[in-house]
């Protein structure tokens, strides 16, 4: 049995453009949602991976695998197993983007031997993130390397977002999740690592669905199409690296950069409250190493913004950026989503 990207029993979460003959699909995180019958299951798409050792992701029943991309299939409609060998029985899948802009991913179609159920519906809550590299869970898989720096030449091959603290504090809330995160990203253009040299900040990210210009002319996102009750915003760790000028000189604690910063912040997150009217909005860093200043720049942020009237959190884990130099592990991603979880529920229960 086929059915096509846009088949009812198809279900997305995450921001997505969509166009007669595909859904696309950019950010880390982005899923879509499946139950079958039969013993195997494969998917239509167009890919085009830009760097890295990367794959597209997929939890079958429960169990996590991954379907490895190749540069040479670029721009190809290419058809690949996703799962095999099941049990002739009912199954769901979940399918996701497991990097954020290492490729895209353009959805055609799907295909099983048996048949395409109707898919359990999507949760009721609703979060939305917007975040770096610890939010996709970059390197989250090099285990052997918890509390140290990343190891050289990973190439991605570590990466995998189903396992960044807010994918899995989502997962413990039983919520729908988009990820709007990505890798080096900071809060201003010509300032971090993403799309090195000629960075894109969070300012010109946040509101975009297509958002990185290998994979086509930006996107405006309609706001309308998802209103989240939490809003979790995880920016201020490469916000120090000036892009022109290579060096970390971009010092929160200068009285007017920090104007400057809790503006551009302050502004954004006015703009989603307009959109979104009764979010709750939670603010934080992560326990990779940083000048504890941002945070303190950040817990002042909080209190603008609850002095305007828009409902916010500043969120501190118990290890904020001290635990590791190098990027978080798993370990660490299941300490902060358990401490991220209890702080919602604790702060924000009437949302729950």
């Amino acid at each position: 049995m086929k059915i096509m990207h846009d088949d009812k029993r198809v279900l997305y979460m995450g921001r997505y453009d969509r166009t007669a003959d595909e859904t696309r699909l950019y950010y880390a995180g982005s899923q879509i949602k499946l139950r079958f019958r039969g013993t195997s299951l494969s998917m239509s798409f167009l890919a085009s991976v830009m760097w890295g050792n990367v794959s597209i992701g997929a939890v079958i029943d429960g169990k996590i695998t991954a379907v490895p991309l190749i540069a040479e299939n670029n721009g190809k409609e290419i058809t690949v197993p996703i799962a095999g060998g099941l049990e002739n029985r009912e199954h769901d899948a979940v399918i996701y983007k497991r990097h954020s802009s290492n490729y895209y991913l353009f959805v055609r179609g799907f295909e099983t031997d048996g048949e395409f159920l109707e898919p359990e519906p999507l949760p009721e809550l609703k979060i939305e993130v917007y975040g770096d590299s610890v939010c996709a869970g970059e390197v989250s898989e090099a285990v052997e390397y918890v509390g140290k720096n990343d190891p050289e030449n990973h190439n991605s091959v570590y990466d995998n977002v189903w396992h960044s603290f807010v994918m899995q504090t989502a997962r413990a809330l039983n919520a729908q999740i988009h990820n709007i995160c990505q890798g080096g990203i900071a809060l201003f253009d010509g300032t971090g690592y993403f799309h090195y040299p000629d960075t894109l900040g969070l300012e010109s990210v946040y509101d975009k669905t297509c958002y990185f210009p290998e994979a086509g002319e930006a996107t405006i996102w309609d706001f309308s199409r998802y209103v989240p009750d939490i809003v979790i915003i995880a920016i201020g760790q490469n916000d120090q690296h000036n892009a022109v000028t290579k060096t970390n000189d971009r010092n929160i604690s200068d009285p007017e950069y920090r104007k400057k910063w809790k503006g551009k912040y302050i502004e954004i997150v006015r703009d989603l409250d307009r959109h979104y009217k009764t979010a709750g909005f939670i603010l934080t860093t992560t326990v990779l190493m940083h000048d504890a200043d941002w945070d303190n720049a950040i817990d002042e942020i909080a209190a603008e913004l609850n002095g305007m009237g828009i409902k916010t959190y500043h969120n501190m884990f118990s290890r904020n950026g001290a635990a590791t130099p190098g990027h978080p592990r798993i370990p660490e991603h299941n300490e902060m989503a358990q401490e991220l979880t209890e702080f919602i529920r604790k702060n924000m229960s009437e949302i729950l």
